[in-house]
């Protein structure tokens, strides 16, 4: 059974629904980082940058536990243990890490420095910040919005990938980022399908508080 260590965040909900899309069996620990939980020694010795989330797998590569930090580096990793969501082609492979890439680099940080800026106190920091950053993630969701014309999911076809559930992890706080799906016709089908899924729906359900 895989270990979690997670909190109600986009990038430790890019995990548990993962998990459930998988199939696979884990244990949620909770790691409440309003109460920096996160810089404890013994989660520290599994995720050395103090970041949820990060997992332990007992049955790791040869038989021997191993631990991942880093959501996309745990999505890989899951994905390759599974042989679920992410191609076996080369040219397969490529898209859907672009598009992880794409999340880790961009679709996260972004709308990260955009929930920073709207809870410090009005003025002229905060409305700068707030502008560069909320400009920057209106252009990523545009981004998104042409790619997923005339397609189902991000980076495959006929099913998600780990793309989907990386991007679907900033995606949920939309209203957050106030970016609304009105003129995102693209991505709220997109979402609404992704949400749609069982295990994808289990995976923001998890209790974590």
């Amino acid at each position: 059974m895989i270990d979690l260590y997670t909190w109600n965040t986009p990038n430790g909900r890019k995990i548990s629904v993962a998990l459930e899309e998988m199939g696979l069996p884990y244990k949620v620990h909770t790691v409440n980082i309003s109460k920096n939980e996160q810089f404890e020694p013994a989660f520290l010795a599994i995720s050395p940058n103090n970041r949820i989330p990060a997992i332990v797998d007992p049955d790791g590569p040869g038989g021997a536990p191993i631990s991942v930090f880093e959501s996309g580096a745990i999505l890989l990793y899951l994905a390759e243990k599974t042989g679920k969501f992410l191609p076996r082609d080369t040219r397969g492979k490529v898209a859907v890490t672009e598009w992880l890439m794409w999340q880790m680099g961009g679709f996260g940080p972004m709308p990260g420095q955009v929930h920073h800026f709207l809870m410090q106190p009005e003025g002229p920091a905060r409305d700068y910040g707030f502008k560069r950053y909320h400009t920057e993630t209106k252009r990523l969701y545009g981004v998104l919005e042409k790619r997923l014309a005339g397609r189902e999911y991000v980076a495959t076809e006929g099913e998600p990938s780990i793309a989907d559930f990386a991007i679907l992890g900033w995606a949920w706080r939309h209203e957050r980022h106030e970016v609304p799906f009105d003129d995102l016709p693209n991505v709220a089908a997109w979402y609404q399908r992704m949400m749609a899924r069982p295990a994808t729906a289990r995976g923001f359900e998890v209790a974590l508080s």
